[in-house]
């Protein structure tokens, strides 16, 4: 006799047209808080279905009225969309509208403010810890958290690879078929390289990495360093920062890392480089302008360099599968 398969999945429904039922279940979906329903020119009504486990759901809503409030995502990674309605994600801030056509991460840093009405959403929620560890291997790196742009829209090729990837993953996660443990990690896994190859992000250095010679305030220049790579700085604004005179960090830099400030700079920058252009596909983006992103003007400066650290060139890390 054959064991019957263990499902993995957890189901979580919801229907009505109460508006303080509605409050309640919405602020525990996604950790809202101020969530206010109004009714609007619609008859008010919500419907709400999660599926999934502790390392992906997807989730579909339809909630006809307004919604507005704060939502706090730390606790996972979210990608939504909208078939119907719309409104504002991250009032007052770096503001997107949520309309049919576009899907949009959530702000995976910090609480936001959102303003939405009469949706028919459907949403994506990745654990962090599963998303991390995807990251890590897609990048190459250890896990740490991960910063998306919500406010950057994905490239077409992007979205349709995404798209695709969603059609193959929700009729085995929302299926009738009992899934088993090995079948939702898959799904899951698939998904999380979808997300992180359709949707910007850096991924953030638990630490940043400091030679271990590296001590005082050198190793306080180098944090520093890591910390505000993505910035114009100077030579002198490092030294400023951790109080010695330009001479004296040079000197410092030169005894305990063998290196110039400038130089270990440009390195963090070309690594930045480098996870931009392991993480994205050929034709996402260009070597040249991921280059100028980061500082680097002079095309053939910057591939010699590139090759030097990398023993390859920046074209050659592009174009290698995924």
């Amino acid at each position: 006799m054959t064991a019957a398969v263990p499902d993995v999945r957890q189901v979580a429904a919801a229907t009505g047209d109460d508006l303080d039922a509605a409050r309640a279940l919405f602020e525990g979906a996604y950790d809202a808080a101020g969530f206010l329903p109004e009714r609007t020119a619609r008859p008010f009504g919500y419907r709400f279905r999660s599926v999934g486990n502790a390392t992906l759901t997807l989730d579909a809503k339809r909630f006809d009225g307004r919604m507005a409030g704060e939502v706090d995502a730390t606790s996972h990674y979210f990608v939504t969309w909208v078939s119907d309605g719309g409104g504002v994600v991250d009032i007052g801030r770096d503001e997107v509208v949520l309309a049919p056509g576009r899907p949009v991460v959530f702000p995976s840093a910090r609480p936001f403010r959102f303003d939405l009405a009469d949706v028919r959403q459907n949403v994506v929620q990745f654990d962090r810890t599963t998303l991390e560890h995807v990251a890590a291997e897609l990048h190459g790196t250890e896990p740490a958290p991960i910063v998306f742009d919500h406010a950057a829209a994905p490239v077409r090729s992007a979205l349709r690879f995404w798209d695709a990837e969603l059609r193959g993953t929700a009729p085995t996660v929302l299926g009738s078929a009992p899934l088993s443990p090995l079948a939702m990690a898959e799904a899951a896994r698939r998904t999380a390289f979808a997300m992180l190859r359709t949707f910007p992000h850096v991924t953030l250095a638990t630490r940043a990495p400091v030679p271990p010679q590296a001590t005082g305030r050198v190793e306080q220049a180098i944090e520093y360093m890591h910390a505000n790579v993505e910035r114009p700085l100077s030579t002198t604004d490092v030294a400023e920062y951790v109080g010695l005179s330009v001479r004296g960090l040079q000197q410092g830099f030169q005894r305990q890392v063998g290196e110039t400030p400038n130089g270990m700079l440009r390195g963090m920058r070309l690594d930045r480089v480098r996870s931009v252009l392991r993480s994205r596909a050929l034709g996402e983006v260009t070597v040249a302008g991921v280059a100028r992103e980061w500082g680097f003007a002079h095309a053939g400066r910057f591939s010699a360099a590139y090759a030097k650290r990398f023993g390859e060139s920046p074209s050659e890390t592009l174009r290698r599968p995924r």
